[in-house]
Order: C-alpha cells, then sequence, then structure tokens
C-alpha cells in the first residue's frame, strides 16, 4: 500500500498531543462500562473495532458508545483496538481480528487493488479536512490564491496538491512546493505563505496558542475523498451482519451524543486516556471542529454516516485524479440503510 498518507499522519497526530505514551498501554479498551446493564440475550459476543490512530477525541463517539453500554444493549462486547505507527488498520480487518476498521477511502481504494475484499459501510467525515492554512495578512481564501505562493507540505502529499489545482484551473508550476515537517513554524517564521494540513490539527494548535488563521478548507473547493470511513470485508457483510448492524449501531448514537455535547466527550476522552498526554485545550477545540466536518444536511436528513450516489461520484472524481479507479460498489450503504431505516 502507499504509505505516504500514514507518513503525513503519524507527525500530524504527534503534535497533537495523541502521545507516543499512548501506545505503550493502551493498545484495547474494551466495552465494559457501567451503565449498559445486561444485555438482552444474556450473552455478549466479542468483537473487535480497529481505530485509525492513537487514542483521542477524533474517536470519542466510540468512546460515548462504550461508556454508556450501547453496545452492550446490542449483545456485544466491543474492543477499541488503537491504531499508530505500527498499528495499520487493513491487515486485522482482513484477517478478522477486527470485524470493522476506521480508514479512508484512499486508502481503501489502494487496499482494493491489491486485491483486499473490503467495502466502505458508513462515512463518519462527510467533508475530508485537508486545508490550505495562512495567516490573516496573506490569506489564502480560494484556491487561485496559491498561485506565486510559497506553500509548506510534506512532498508525499504532492499529488493532493496536485488534485486540487486540477479541479479548480490553478497553475501549480506557480506555486513553490517548500518541504517541510508537520509543524506551523515554517508559516508563524514567515519561511512559507501557506501549509497544507488538516483543519482539526495545525490550526487548533495555532488557534490554542493565541495565532489566528485563515483555513480553506479544500472539501469546498472539490477536494471530495471521504475521511474517517468505516470498513469491512465482503465475507463479514456476507455472514455476520447482525454483528455489523449492532456495531454501527452504537457508532451511530455515540457519535449523535458526541454532537449535542463535545465539551462532555472531550472530558470522558481525558478520562478514559489519563496516560496519553492529551492536552485538554487542543482536545476541547479539535472537537468543536470536527462537528461541522462529521455532520451536514445530508446527515440531518438520513442520519449519521450516510452517503448519495452524488457524493460517491464525486469521491470517484478525486480518487481517479489522484490514480485510483474507482467503482462505486465500494461503497455498501446497507448496514446503515437497515440502521436508518431505508
Amino acid at each position: 500500500m502507499d504509505d505516504s498518507h500514514r507518513t503525513l499522519l503519524l507527525s500530524r497526530r504527534a503534535l497533537l498531543g495523541a502521545g507516543m505514551l499512548g501506545a505503550l498501554g493502551l493498545g484495547a479498551v474494551a466495552c465494559s462500562a457501567p451503565g449498559g446493564g445486561e444485555p438482552s440475550s444474556g450473552k455478549l459476543s466479542d468483537v473487535s473495532l480497529q481505530l485509525s490512530w492513537l487514542h483521542s477525541v477524533q474517536f470519542a463517539g466510540s468512546y460515548i458508545a462504550l461508556d454508556r453500554g450501547w453496545w452492550r444493549d446490542q449483545d456485544l462486547k466491543v474492543s477499541l483496538l488503537q491504531g499508530g505507527p505500527n498499528a495499520p488498520v487493513e491487515p486485522p480487518v482482513v484477517s478478522g481480528a477486527a470485524l470493522v476498521g476506521i480508514s479512508a477511502a484512499d486508502y481503501t481504494a489502494a487496499a482494493v487493488a491489491e486485491g483486499a475484499p473490503f467495502k466502505i459501510i458508513g462515512v463518519a467525515m462527510q467533508k475530508n479536512p485537508f486545508v490550505i492554512a495562512s495567516l490573516p495578512a496573506r490569506p489564502v481564501n480560494e484556491p487561485k490564491d496559491l498561485e506565486g505562493l510559497r506553500i509548506g507540505m510534506a512532498t508525499a502529499n504532492t499529488p493532493v496538491l496536485e488534485t486540487l489545482c486540477t479541479l479548480n484551473d490553478v497553475d501549480i508550476d506557480r506555486i513553490e512546493v517548500v518541504p517541510t515537517q508537520y509543524s506551523a513554524q515554517p508559516l508563524l517564521a514567515g519561511e512559507v505563505d501557506c501549509l497544507l494540513c488538516w483543519e482539526t490539527d495545525l490550526p487548533v494548535a495555532m488557534a490554542v496558542q493565541g495565532v489566528d488563521a485563515v483555513t480553506m478548507l479544500m472539501a469546498d473547493h472539490g477536494y471530495a475523498v471521504h475521511s474517517q470511513t468505516y470498513i469491512a470485508t465482503e465475507q463479514s457483510l456476507a455472514e455476520r451482519r447482525d454483528e455489523l448492524v449492532a456495531l454501527m449501531t452504537g457508532e451511530v448514537r455515540g457519535w449523535e451524543a458526541y454532537r449535542k455535547d463535545t465539551d462532555a466527550a472531550t472530558q470522558l476522552t481525558l478520562k478514559m486516556f489519563p496516560d496519553a498526554g492529551l492536552d485538554p485545550d487542543v482536545q476541547k477545540l479539535q472537537a468543536e471542529r470536527q462537528v461541522p466536518l462529521m455532520f451536514s444536511d445530508l446527515t440531518d436528513e438520513h442520519g449519521f454516516g450516510w452517503w448519495t450516489d452524488e457524493t460517491v461520484a464525486a469521491n470517484r472524481k478525486t480518487l481517479g485524479l489522484l490514480g485510483r479507479d474507482v467503482d462505486a460498489d465500494l461503497w455498501d450503504r446497507s448496514i446503515l440503510e437497515q440502521i436508518h431505516g431505508g
């Protein structure tokens, strides 16, 4: 698989304080929290959900489902498997060690191209979190503003910038790419004019330090790649459908509760992972800024995790520009249709 995005994710998560401490002892959290009562059938099925990175508020909806016993209500005992640089999502899902994994459409497309039998069964982030971050003195408000500027980014993400430029008729040759570490410092020091990053990390880190930043969300300019997606194997869809419905029902309830009170979701995350090196202010602001990425008019109408033929078509167009020819049947909405009532 192409690990370029994973390399970027490693450095950006470190900035958020998701902390290598988390990798040393917080690998799995079992669904054994109080409050859920007895399972409806009297027997629990053991399943695992593979997270895409280290524990942080990024997965707080899952923590809420665990804490409130909502999976136990569905006759599941769910273990949340921590991700990280040494814990890729795809292998445990392929092997059956995890029933579901949290990935992204580009990663999943790459895995399927290599023969992995995956389907995307839910989309947590309705908008891709990639942004161009700049300072108010020289803001980037639209892609055309990039021409004549210096952009700091990992060179591995050159295809992302190229795709944004293609979608918006921007001359990429008029943009100077400056290879940088995943840090706001080059922007603050005037070494670059803008940064390619995620809405929920470098801009959050700057805001916590009292620095205002202008962020241009690439998803608002045609860059459509579903992020924080739920993947399962075709075999699980055929043979373990009831467990998939139960697991995703807990996720839906957890994220809806998260949306209603992100402060409580942050406090729960900090309580559950006190040794993960999480910065409370960063986690609180990240939790707030995730909401408009994860919820939209579409989810208000149909429910958490939803997508349409139109959003899939937009994803396929963007993925094609990224070099991935993806069939529409990569996305399987049958689990969500059962949960949300069609």
